[in-house]
């Protein structure tokens, strides 16, 4: 399809030349510059999509939300009704424009515009005017729909023009087939609608495909076939879905890489994967002397799915570039393709195409960045002083991979020490910004030997200066060993981080709250503090990140209290099987958080240091 797919076509159809209609109908309008169609975004605005496909359409056509309200107003209808569309946008439909003959405000009650809307039907009819905005009657023949909006939102679509004020209004009547065009012209703008909401409701491209396939059939297909091109040029069959029984099958026998594309096969999705247009596609095309590799896989799959008919669309990033393709086949349902389906399946190809290619960007970004953060995920010293395990549970969802570090390395004196922290934001900037604090923490902490709050101190004015930190938490601990008799002392500062948790071997546990100094980056003269404990023999100290407590269905009051509760019932564990319950018991379902955890026990005999460090990072 050309400019503006499914809506250049729809314009060619719904001009509404009937012969009833005044001349200027006729003549269409000239769309002011500043309501020329955007270009495709995934905005999650209600107006965005309705003004960029009804740019072009030779009728009136105004949206509202699910509380009457007007959302978008194309050209053509601004120019009807003598209303600027910013001037309708937010206004009750029914008050602004609905009209009786003679001009007098219908009752809800008594406008079948409004009652069609409250039922969710789609209705046609001549016996209505519009209020327009000079104060005149535009009589008007109209036809509204549900629209979709997005997946729990439905509207209305009210599409409308002038009809002949000297006839019956009651005997104006909208050929069939043009009621027909204007049903399908709705179905297919919600169609787009939610295709487009579920597309950005996910930064993932495996599930943007499954989320596309599910809303395409059986709506318009009840096969789904998506191949795509990798960075070097390989052909994948990424997902193939039937809608089979009301329910949606994967059917990954079928996926796999495929043979390669060819620079000269005529075949339908050799070509379209070349840059050709979208373009109908029958198992007679794949009937021929298979040409290539990929030819022949097209004619097995054709003959395994039934496939009948088929429309095959590109799937172009935003500059053009094949991604892929997407094929849409019918099997079970007996009847081809229309004009108006391949001009549809066209632009849901564009939508497919961006969300692909804005996923992809994502991904490589986030493999950056987890790289990055497992480069910079220390493993931890050798010590006779205490018994250590680290675990680091990345994000469920990797979007909110980047913030949470630990590490542990040795002072200038031999001392042990011990870092967690979390640095704002979950992104590759938040990653290297971790980056940026660990390298200057370690070179602070080896250039002298004084205690934690001057090292932090140190690190919070530099950061002001040398780096682009804005934002971070941290704990900064020594382990010291004090006088002869080999007493164990945690020392440390808090830099606005959560505070560790101290649980002695009967089960009593505690916070080490003596002291919380701001965050780094507030930009303060106020002098940090240092505290330091006693860890008596078989004690445990527990050194975590948010993700461990923080859920949206309680505060973190509650979660430390999980935290301090879970800890005293798991002290007599192995320090490994307590990293790994305690995780699984305290870190909410619902969290959305990468989680540190650094744990240290005193033990009851010396430590021998183990040939490869306690470290866990999944």
């Amino acid at each position: 399809m050309g400019r503006g797919g499914l809506w250049e076509h729809l314009e060619s159809v719904t001009g509404f030349d009937s012969g009833k209609q005044p001349c200027a109908w006729k003549e269409g309008s000239a769309v002011p510059s500043d309501h020329q169609p955007h270009p495709v975004s995934f905005s999650a605005s209600e107006q965005d999509l309705p003004r960029k496909v009804l740019s072009g359409l030779k009728i009136g056509v105004y949206v509202t939300n699910d509380r009457e309200q007007i959302i978008a107003v194309n050209p053509r209808g601004e120019k009807l009704l003598g209303r600027s569309e910013s001037a309708m946008i937010g206004r009750n439909a029914h008050d602004l424009l609905h009209r009786a003959e003679g001009g007098a405000l219908l009752p809800r009650s008594q406008c079948p515009l409004m009652k069609a809307f409250l039922q969710g039907q789609s209705v046609y009819g001549g016996n209505k005017w519009f209020l327009r905005g000079d104060g005149a009657l535009l009589p008007v023949i109209w036809l509204t729909a549900p629209y979709r909006i997005n997946r729990d939102t439905t509207g209305a679509l009210v599409l409308f023009h002038p009809r002949d004020p000297r006839g019956d209004p009651s005997s104006e009547e909208v050929p069939v087939d043009q009621v027909t065009t204007l049903t399908d012209l709705a179905d297919s703008l919600s169609l787009i609608a939610e295709v487009t909401s579920v597309l950005t409701s996910t930064l993932q491209v495996r599930e943007a495909l499954w989320l596309l396939a599910r809303q395409v059939t059986p709506r318009l297909a009840d096969w789904v076939v998506i191949d795509l091109l990798n960075e070097i040029g390989e052909l994948e069959r990424a997902l193939v879905v039937h809608h089979e029984n009301g329910r949606h099958i994967r059917r990954e026998e079928m996926q796999g890489p495929l043979p390669p594309v060819s620079e000269t096969s005529l075949m339908p999705l050799s070509r379209v994967l070349r840059g050709a247009s979208t373009t109908r596609v029958s198992l007679r095309d794949y009937q021929r002397p298979p040409d290539t590799g990929l030819a022949m896989a097209q004619r097995t799959l054709f003959e395994r799915t039934r496939i009948h008919a088929a429309i095959t669309a590109p799937l172009r990033g935003p500059r053009g570039a094949i991604l892929g393709a997407l094929t849409l086949g019918r099997a079970d349902q007996l009847h081809d393709f229309t004009s108006t389906e391949l001009a549809l399946v066209d632009d849901l190809a564009r939508q497919a195409g961006l969300a692909i290619d804005n996923a992809r960007l994502y991904e490589r970004q986030q493999r950056v960045t987890e790289t990055m953060q497992r480069y910079l995920l220390s493993p931890l010293p050798e010590t006779v002083l205490v018994k250590m395990a680290v675990r680091y549970h990345p994000a469920p969802d990797a979007s909110h991979v980047g913030g949470d570090w630990y590490d542990a390395f040795r002072l200038q004196d031999g001392t042990p020490a011990l870092v967690i922290g979390d640095v704002a934001g979950h992104d590759l900037q938040a990653a290297s910004h971790m980056a940026q604090i660990r390298n200057m923490l370690r070179a602070l902490a080896w250039d002298r030997d004084e205690p934690p709050s001057s090292i932090v101190s140190r690190l919070d004015h530099a950061l002001g200066h040398i780096s682009e930190v804005s934002m971070a938490t941290m704990v900064f601990a020594r382990l010291e060993e004090d006088g002869s008799e080999g007493r164990r002392v945690l020392r440390w500062t808090n830099a606005g981080h959560l505070p560790p948790l101290l649980v002695l071997r009967d089960g009593q546990a505690r916070f080490l709250d003596e002291h919380h100094d701001l965050l780094l980056g507030a930009e303060t003269d106020i002098p940090r503090t240092d505290s330091a404990v006693e860890l008596p023999v078989a004690s445990t100290v527990v050194f975590y990140t948010d993700g461990l407590i923080e859920s949206t269905r309680h505060g973190l009051d509650e979660g430390m209290a999980q935290l301090r509760q879970h800890a005293a019932e798991l002290v007599h564990h192995e320090l490994d099987d307590f990293c790994d319950l305690l995780i699984e018991r305290v870190r909410p379902e619902d969290n959305d958080d990468d989680v540190a955890v650094i744990v240290i026990r005193v033990p009851e005999s010396p430590v021998i240091p183990p040939s490869r460090p306690s470290s866990h990072t999944p």
